[in-house]
């Protein structure tokens, strides 16, 4: 493969890479496609003039932008996902009592599903109640 030289397949690699972010968004990929290309320069300049020098360029400016740059271009990409700003789509509708609903355990049904309930106050079955909040599969409830 004479015509595939060092520098060509580095950039090559970069391009390829750099497009697979595309499919495969989690900016990762990225680095390593930027690692390559920085691994074709240094090889056309010459200071790479063998496979174990470029690859040694390679792993180490990939890991090296991975880990400086990561998190600051995912604050930029994909923003702040700590912040809870989307209401769920239980909150502040009704449900009914199916089982009494105390501190500790009940059930309600919402959308014709079965939910593990709790509520501050004791409710017994066959309620109409209000759910306050959503927290992993238990809905938290009041009294309308």
């Amino acid at each position: 493969m004479d015509w595939l030289s060092a520098e060509l397949f580095w950039f090559l690699l970069g391009l390829v890479l750099l497009l697979a972010e595309f499919a495969l968004p989690g900016i990762i990929i990225m680095f390593f496609g930027i690692g390559a290309w920085v691994t074709a320069l240094t090889t056309w300049i010459g200071l790479t003039p063998n496979a174990t020098s470029q690859n040694i360029v390679f792993a180490l400016s990939s890991v090296l932008l991975l880990f400086v740059l990561r998190a600051r271009l995912q604050k930029i990409f994909v923003g702040d996902s700590t912040q809870d700003t989307v209401e769920d789509e239980y909150t502040g509708k009704e449900a009914i009592v199916l089982q009494d609903v105390d501190d500790s355990n009940g059930i309600v049904e919402m959308k014709g599903a079965e939910w593990r309930a709790r509520s501050a106050s004791p409710i017994p079955a066959k309620s109409v109640v209000i759910i306050e909040k959503r927290e992993g599969l238990t809905l938290h409830v009041r009294l309308r």
